[in-house]
């Protein structure tokens, strides 16, 4: 049996080696038929710290790790913050270039 995948947003990394997803879903009224949005939160296991606050992330079901933790990081898809670093780092070096050229 295959076991379960989902993605989330990375909301919290304040526990060492733990950290908590959010995961949306989409469920439909069973009365009104109107669509909204659900979320649920899980404690997953980061073994080395690498995942911060926004992050999105892939998490897999894995066995019980403590008293509340089932699940683990797989991958990390994106991180704004990491962005956000790599685009000053590109816009330094350029900054830098353009002075030596001068």
């Amino acid at each position: 049996m295959p076991k379960a995948t989902k993605v989330g947003v990375v909301t919290g990394n304040k526990m060492d080696k733990t950290v908590v997803v959010s995961v949306e879903r989409l469920v439909r009224h069973p009365l009104y038929k109107r669509s909204f949005k659900k979320t649920s939160t899980f404690l997953a296991h980061d073994e080395e710290n690498h995942c911060q606050v926004g992050d999105r992330v892939r998490i897999t079901e894995s066995r019980p790790l403590s008293k509340n933790k089932r699940w683990r990081v797989v991958t990390i898809l994106s991180s704004p913050k990491r962005l956000e670093q790599a685009v000053g780092e590109q816009k330094a070096h350029e900054a830098a270039e353009t002075t030596e050229a001068t």
